[in-house]
């Protein structure tokens, strides 16, 4: 073989390769995304990378999780709205999803009904009620009695007007008909500290975030609001057993599209992740204290819009504004 010859060669297969080198990368980092409207770090972003990873491995598609933080969630959630039909862009969301409607109402840069296809409902999450122990109530029926014995004296705190702690203690308000306050914070972190200093009286919170210091005795779990109770507090009550079984709120985490999305790929989808209801992934869950679910996407947008309802009535009975 001539010098020439090879030398050509050379030169052609350098040539190739700078073709293919773009072709490649592009290939590689060809793959779908998953927008959650918080930074990282938060619940919601957690949950959302599990997701990621589960539709990565159940559809041959490398799914990224795309953080876009602010505004409420209104931010990454219209972007999800505006994205292409085709299965890549997904939304990650939570319970703030189903609120903003009746908070913002058509101040929402979206239709949260008409601009989204339902995907599947991941988990939920229960919340407790949570007193410090200066609370002279060991059981819910003795805290409601307090209430009422002194009306407008105990507070709560939430992460902000419209979360989904606040709009619980709303429908602890109204449905037991007690005077309580509301201190809105900047965060959760900044409640529990709070709450575990004694600077307010009581709060809804995730069973596993306050776990430990239910056991070292700081705080009294009184009653959550799952319709059954929660594997790690067995000894509380729900709020249904207590007679209040319009203190519901759970929050939701669930995967939707764009509206336009075909249902065969809706369908997909969901078949992917519906795995949340068996093996590991549905045992992680369960140790972080969430509720697999892993629903249709026609019971996921059933819940969707029971919940807008639900909370917008919340919202206006308790006149609720989210600049509060």
């Amino acid at each position: 073989m001539s010098a020439e010859y090879i030398n050509f060669l050379s030169r052609r297969a350098f040539i190739a390769a700078g073709v293919a080198a773009p072709m490649l990368a592009n290939a590689q980092s060809a793959g779908g995304r998953v927008i959650v409207p918080y930074a990282p770090g938060a619940a919601t972003d957690t949950l959302g990378r599990i997701m990621a990873d589960l539709l990565s491995d159940g559809t041959g598609t490398k799914y990224i999780v795309e953080n876009r933080g602010g505004g409420a969630t209104q931010i990454g959630t219209k972007a999800v709205a505006a994205a292409p039909a085709d299965g890549q862009t997904l939304g990650f969301i939570d319970t703030a999803f189903v609120i903003n409607p009746g908070l913002f109402g058509p101040k929402l840069p979206y239709d949260t009904v008409q601009d989204f296809a339902p995907v599947s409902l991941m988990a939920t999450a229960p919340l407790a009620l949570i007193v410090h122990q200066s609370v002279a109530a060991a059981t819910i029926t003795e805290f409601l009695t307090l209430a009422r014995a002194q009306p407008g004296k105990l507070s709560y705190g939430s992460a902000g007007a419209g979360s989904a702690p606040h709009l619980a203690g709303e429908q602890l308000r109204i449905a037991a008909g007690i005077a309580i306050v509301h201190i809105p914070y900047r965060g959760g972190a900044t409640v529990l500290n709070d709450l575990l200093a004694g600077h307010i009286h009581f709060g809804f919170t995730t069973v596993p975030t306050m776990l430990p210091h239910i056991r070292a005795g700081t705080v009294r779990a009184l009653a959550v609001t799952s319709p059954t109770r929660a594997p790690q507090l067995p000894q509380v009550p729900t709020m249904r057993e207590v007679l209040l079984p319009a203190v519901d709120a759970s929050p939701l985490f669930g995967l939707v599209a764009p509206s336009r999305t075909p249902r065969a790929v809706l369908d997909k989808l969901a078949a992917v992740a519906q795995q949340v209801r068996s093996g590991p992934v549905r045992a992680r869950l369960q140790e972080m204290g969430f509720t697999p679910v892993g629903s249709t996407p026609d019971e996921f947008r059933a819940r969707i819009v029971g919940d807008i309802r639900k909370w917008t009535d919340v919202v206006k009975a308790g006149s609720i504004r989210a600049s509060e």
